[in-house]
């Protein structure tokens, strides 16, 4: 029997009503004689009672910041267990035979960076043991332990990573990522209303709108899945549709793959662009002292672009005040362009096609939006605009790369 991991947001199991759609997914695929890996998250979103924000808020009385890291990941574990415990007792009333194991228990190792752990070791022995006596196994999401047998969690996106790499251990057939929204869209149906869903799209293509601000799944978990060759299905959980198949666009034969140049558009907001020049005695040394003041202070940079002359790049607004404070403490008159956003065009056909930049201008040109920065790589081409001229930009090159047929 074939093996398939499903993973459940916190979306999908924060009412009766979505936990109901769980059970139904998992009993079709059941039916379809799939051995079955359910990964969980925590239920609901901030201010729902088992979110880990509200697990966390509840500690805020006695200062968050005073709980270390390890009680800390203690404490953000928590939501996954009870989700999965739940989940693991609605199997039962349906007579489905069902165990739980936490991350650890299900062989996920990780280092000991409390928080942001990454995974050294997949033993998945345990998982293999109760998927050979029939049972749904159901593993907490977003943590593992260490060599020792502490408690971590893997960070952002950690339930996603969790899902993917123990459908890369386990040699799964797919990893269905289960969600709020139908599959990978061209763009964020909230801002482009003619969004349009995407049937099947690269690793590569996801990965880079996932790092562009496309929200639907994690980078990490999908460069897990593309190291081993694991297929991902995105998919809603409110309905049966197939949703988006992110695998290799190697035209295999069971795998439509329409040929494209670009496949969509995703978008980061709330940045800053800092331009510094170079002063007279420094010529040689400014990106060197700008750089390493920026990773001194622990502040992230993106959208980089240096020369000579000097260097020109984003940082989040509310890291802004302190990038400005910085650099003017080391003697440099840096300017500052606040209330920005990057606007990405992503399309792994794009590499080697003329005309891509032309067509980004001349659509953005049409709605009179400025291009404050760009920079591109062969599958993405980003361009700075104001945060206002946002939403129009989005609109825009979605139309120009007519997206929406």
């Amino acid at each position: 029997m074939a093996i398939l991991v499903q993973k459940f947001g916190g979306t999908s199991l924060s009412t009766a009503s979505a936990r109901e759609r769980v059970l139904a997914h998992i009993e079709r695929e059941r039916q379809a004689a799939y051995q079955l890996v359910v990964v969980v998250s925590a239920m609901g979103r901030k201010g729902e009672p088992y979110a880990t924000d509200t697990l966390l808020n509840l500690a805020a009385g006695s200062g968050q910041a005073q709980i270390p890291t390890r009680e800390r990941d203690l404490l953000m574990g928590c939501g996954e267990i009870i989700s999965a415990v739940m989940m693991c007792s609605l199997l039962h009333e349906r007579g489905i035979p069902a165990v739980v194991l936490t991350g650890g228990q299900a062989g996920i190792i990780t280092d000991a960076k409390f928080g942001q752990a990454k995974i050294v070791e997949l033993k998945p022995q345990a998982i293999l043991k109760h998927l050979a006596e029939q049972s749904v196994v159901i593993v907490a999401g977003f943590q593992g332990r260490t060599a020792d047998g502490e408690l971590t969690t893997l960070g952002r996106g950690g339930s996603d990573t969790s899902a993917t790499a123990l459908g890369a251990a386990l040699l799964a057939e797919r990893v269905d990522i289960y969600t709020d929204v139908n599959g990978i869209l061209t763009a964020d149906p909230r801002i482009v209303e003619n969004a349009k869903p995407l049937s099947v799209v690269g690793y590569g293509e996801i990965c880079n709108m996932a790092r562009q601000g496309a929200k639907v799944i994690h980078p990490r978990a999908v460069e897990i899945a593309q190291q081993a060759g694991v297929p991902l299905r995105v998919r809603s959980t409110f309905s049966n549709d197939e949703g988006t198949l992110v695998t290799y666009m190697d035209g295999s034969p069971n795998v439509a793959v329409k040929d494209r140049h670009v496949t969509g558009i995703a978008h980061v907001e709330g940045v800053t662009q800092i331009s510094v020049q170079a002063q007279p005695d420094k010529d040689f040394d400014v990106q060197l002292q700008v750089f390493q003041a920026m990773a001194s202070h622990q502040i992230s940079v993106d959208f980089i672009n240096v020369n000579l002359g000097g260097a020109v790049y984003t940082v989040f607004d509310h890291d802004a005040k302190q990038a400005m404070a910085v650099l003017q403490a080391i003697g440099y008159e840096p300017k500052a362009v606040t209330g920005c956003a990057k606007v990405s065009v992503i399309g792994g056909g794009m590499n080697g096609v003329p005309g891509i930049m032309a067509r980004i201008v001349e659509a953005l040109a049409e709605k009179d939006i400025p291009i404050l920065q760009s920079a591109d790589s062969n599958s993405t081409i980003w361009v700075l605009v104001r945060q206002n001229d946002m939403v129009p930009a989005l609109r825009a090159l979605h139309a120009k790369f007519e997206l929406h047929l």
